[in-house]
C-alpha cells in the first residue's frame, strides 16, 4: 500500500526520510546532489524555481509491504518496484530519491520527488490515491507479493489517536452488523458499546445519504472507519440479515427513521395503506374471487 503526502518545503522531509535514527539507507535518486542533506534540498529548491505557479512541490509517498516479504525484499528489489511504480504514476523525467526505512518490522521506502519536472512542467496529481491504489495492486500481483487480508494485520496496540478510536469503532462494527437486521438495532448495540451514530441527509430533505459515528469525542464518516461500512453497504447488509431471519419480525425500524426524522416519505407514498382494507379483508375478497371462478367454469360444464 502507498501513503501519499504533498507540501510547500523540502527541507523538513528530506530531514525525516535520512534520519539515521530510522536506519535510512538511499536506494535510488536522480537528478540530486548526495553530497549532504542541504545540498539535496538546494537541488530540489533550485528546480522548484523553473515553476513558481506550483504551490505544493513536494510530493512524498512511503511504499509499505507485508512482514511475510520480507526475505523478498532485497534494496534492489524495492528500488526496481519504486521505479516501476512511479514510471506507471507519470512520476517520470524529474528529481527524486528512495530510502528505506528498518524502523519497524514491516519492510517499507519513501519516496520524495520534485512535482516540478526538469523542464519546469507541472506532474500532474489527478486522481493520484485512485491510481496509486490500482498500481500497487498491480505490482503486488507482478512481484508475486503477498496480499494483506486488511485492518486484521494493523498491530493496534501501537496505533495513537484518532486512528486507535477509528479502529475500534471498526472492531466493533464488524462485530455487530452480522447481528443486527434494522438501524434501530444497530444503533442501540453500538450506543452500548460507547458509540454514537449521526446520519447525513440531503439537503433540507429527509433522504439518507450518509453516516457517521462518535467514539472519544472523534467522529467519522462510516467509508472513512472502512469501505465495507458506508450508509449504503450496511443498509444492504441489514436488509439481507432481516430476509434470512435474523430478526423476530420486520418494524418501521429497519431504516434509521427511528433515530433521526422519517425517510419513509422518501418511498413516495408507496408503502401508504389504503384505509378500511386490512389483512383479513383483503383474504376474504380473494376467497370471493376464487368462488366466482368456480361458479362461472361449473355452468360452462
Amino acid at each position: 500500500m502507498a501513503k501519499i503526502v504533498k507540501g510547500k518545503a523540502f527541507k523538513g522531509v528530506v530531514n525525516y526520510v535520512l534520519d539515521k535514527k530510522k536506519e535510512a539507507q538511499i536506494i535510488d535518486c536522480d537528478g540530486l546532489r548526495l553530497k549532504s542533506k542541504a545540498s539535496i534540498i538546494q537541488s530540489f529548491i533550485r528546480q522548484v524555481s523553473l515553476n513558481s505557479r506550483v504551490s505544493k512541490s513536494v510530493c512524498h509517498i512511503s511504499l509499505n509491504f507485508s512482514e511475510q516479504d520480507r526475505d523478498k525484499l532485497s534494496n534492489q528489489t524495492m528500488a526496481k518496484i519504486a521505479r516501476e511504480y512511479m514510471n506507471k504514476m507519470g512520476i517520470t523525467n524529474t528529481q527524486y530519491i528512495v530510502a528505506r526505512h528498518f524502523d519497524k518490522e514491516h519492510p517499507h521506502i519513501h519516496i520524495i520527488y520534485n512535482r516540478v519536472d526538469n523542464n519546469g512542467i507541472t506532474i500532474t496529481d489527478s486522481n493520484d490515491r485512485f491510481r496509486s491504489e490500482k498500481i500497487c495492486k498491480e505490482l503486488t500481483n507482478d512481484h508475486g507479493l503477498y496480499f494483506s487480508t486488511g485492518k486484521e494485520n494493523v498491530k493496534e496496540h501501537r496505533l495513537k489517536e484518532p486512528d486507535a478510536t477509528k479502529y475500534e469503532i471498526y472492531n466493533t462494527l464488524k462485530d455487530l452488523i452480522p447481528k443486527c437486521s434494522n438501524w434501530e438495532q444497530l444503533t442501540n448495540e453500538l450506543r452500548r458499546n460507547g458509540i454514537n451514530t449521526e446520519f447525513k441527509t440531503k439537503g433540507n430533505s429527509d433522504e439518507v445519504q450518509g453516516v457517521r459515528f462518535e467514539k472519544n469525542d472523534y467522529l467519522f464518516n462510516g467509508s472513512k472507519v472502512d469501505r465495507a461500512f458506508s450508509y449504503s453497504k450496511i443498509d444492504n447488509q441489514l436488509s439481507n440479515n432481516n430476509k434470512q431471519g435474523i430478526s423476530v419480525r420486520q418494524t418501521q425500524s429497519d431504516s434509521p427513521s427511528s433515530t433521526i426524522e422519517s425517510t419513509v416519505s422518501t418511498l413516495g407514498g408507496l408503502l401508504d395503506i389504503q384505509p378500511g382494507i386490512g389483512v383479513d379483508d383483503d383474504k376474504r375478497e380473494h376467497l370471493k374471487i376464487k368462488k366466482k371462478k368456480k361458479r362461472k367454469f361449473g355452468r360452462q360444464m
